[in-house]
């Protein structure tokens, strides 16, 4: 299954490319400040999160002694949870935006989640490389440890496709499910140590945490990006063999189902 998908990208690597490209092109057309959206949404985020967190959580995080570090740790989480957002939030219902597409063209329709995660990739190398190059400049790049952001990624990439995948085949079905997502992300958010560190919360609060796949992950871009140092890669096992197993279940539901979908769009 795995090899014929493999395959099914490759013979449509064209279609993929062109579809990333209009979609990119698409979104920023006749707009003046074009890309620098993508760079100015999330800033501003951080920005209000900055001002609004910042005094109160420099004395709390760990290693952290100004609200410039501050501002690190939190770009460092909220970049990298706006590609997980990214990814989710366009797969969930990826296969009803492309709707008149799937009953128009015969094509794998696995390729449409691939889409998904190559115009989130190209949004996020956009500002994260931004964000690489503002960390260069300013003397706090963290040196070799930087590429351990690429593995991280990786397991990123593969939990956010997997779930992403479910949910969009279960969303043609049930049209709850989009709905619902969007409304647990926002609580998803907030439940993931990305403006705040895991170490102040209540002991008894704590411990759910440890349930949050996300938590790992975004904890370890910051463990990069802040302190310079490796994540802990033992911590990030169980998040990694959930990412497998969601991949496996996606691509067993969507093989499933894929022949009913046409019918419910």
């Amino acid at each position: 299954m795995v090899s014929g998908i493999a395959r099914a990208i490759l013979t449509y690597r064209g279609f993929i490319l062109s579809s990333v490209k209009r979609e990119f092109q698409s979104k920023y057309r006749n707009s003046m400040l074009g890309a620098a959206w993508t760079v100015l949404n999330p800033l501003a985020m951080i920005v209000v999160y900055t001002v609004i967190f910042a005094q109160v959580m420099r004395a709390k995080l760990p290693g952290v002694d100004s609200t410039f570090a501050y501002s690190i740790y939190l770009c460092a989480g909220t970049l990298t949870w706006g590609l997980f957002a990214e990814i989710t939030g366009r797969g969930q219902s990826v296969f009803l935006e492309y709707a008149n597409l799937i009953k128009k063209i015969s094509f794998p329709r696995i390729c449409l989640p691939i889409i998904v995660v190559c115009n989130a990739s190209l949004n996020f190398a956009i500002i994260f490389g931004l964000f690489t190059a503002f960390l260069i400049i300013s003397g706090n790049f963290p040196g070799w440890v930087y590429f351990a952001v690429f593995p991280v990624l990786v397991i990123q990439i593969l939990f956010s496709i997997g779930l992403a995948t479910i949910l969009g085949v279960l969303n043609v079905f049930f049209r709850d499910v989009g709905q619902f997502f969007s409304i647990a992300l926002q609580f998803w958010f907030w439940l993931t140590p990305i403006v705040y560190p895991a170490a102040i919360l209540p002991d008894n609060i704590r411990p759910m945490i440890a349930w949050n796949p996300m938590a790992p992950i975004i904890q370890a871009y910051q463990t990069i990006m802040v302190n310079g140092a490796w994540p802990q890669w033992m911590a990030l096992l169980p998040v990694t063999i959930l990412s497998i197993a969601l991949c496996a279940l996606g691509l067993q539901l969507f093989r499933k189902r894929s022949g009913e979908m046409v019918d419910e769009l």
